[in-house]
């Protein structure tokens, strides 16, 4: 029995989806570095039967801001509203970009104010939207800064509902200063072993999670359910100044 056979009897993906955003500045179809470790993760999940959507945001004329439709805002355009749809049918997000001056990059930044433009509405369950959902990252470059990144990332998507898994970040530099991108020839990004080791283990966390919360129906409500709490329930909470 083949590798790939035997991760199959132990895993199938069908049903499940993933939307890849990459969040590099170049419009298509200039070449990107972050499409390259995007395509490593992709290749994975859809080897276990998972739908896979990869969307470059900057391709998108989507406003700045932090409302669900920025035209009701003063734009004349704005292409999230197209968008949103799409990321909110996906079980699986992995939000990819470069790093610049040591941080994310401008379209990254964007992509967390409009998913956040999303954070205060609720699910069918009455808790914030975005729960039952999971979420990683991936940071390419070629100066210091992955985990900086990453954190940033990871924390603004657990913070509006995603579920986070263990080790839902991998990237890859090269050595610090101007040199060669990841799929600059010689590069050796995309056989570096950390990488590629992260990378993979990424794609099945995120792959066993988004299952595990699909078969059960998401996150459990009780406890969390934004609607009770407006009208009044307390799930257990004390407040020692009303004893």
């Amino acid at each position: 029995m083949t590798e790939t056979a035997a991760a199959l009897e132990i895993f199938d993906g069908t049903g499940l989806k993933a939307m890849f955003v990459n969040c590099t500045l170049k419009r298509s179809p200039d070449p990107s570095h972050t499409q390259g470790l995007i395509d490593a993760s992709a290749a994975i999940m859809r080897k276990h039967g998972v739908e896979v959507e990869t969307l470059r945001l900057i391709d998108h004329d989507v406003a700045t801001g932090v409302y669900p439709d920025m035209t009701e805002h003063g734009w004349a355009t704005d292409a999230w509203p197209e968008i949103s749809p799409r990321l909110l049918d996906a079980d699986i997000l992995v939000a990819a970009g470069p790093i610049w001056l040591g941080d994310n990059s401008s379209q990254m930044k964007v992509l967390i104010e409009r998913i956040y433009s999303l954070s205060g509405q609720l699910n069918d369950k009455g808790q914030y939207l975005f729960y039952g959902r999971v979420a990683g990252c991936l940071i390419t470059g070629n100066e210091d800064g992955i985990k900086h990144c990453a954190q940033n990332v990871l924390y603004s998507l657990q913070h509006v509902g995603y579920t986070i898994p263990p080790n839902a970040d991998a990237g890859w530099i090269g050595e610090a200063g101007p040199g060669p991108s990841y799929l600059d020839p010689g590069s050796g990004g995309p056989e570096n072993d950390f990488t590629n080791r992260n990378t993979t283990f990424m794609t099945w966390n995120l792959m066993h999670t988004a299952k595990l919360l699909k078969d059960v129906g998401g996150i459990p409500a009780y406890g969390n359910q934004r609607s009770e709490w407006n009208a009044g329930a307390r799930f257990d909470f004390e407040n020692p100044e009303y004893r």
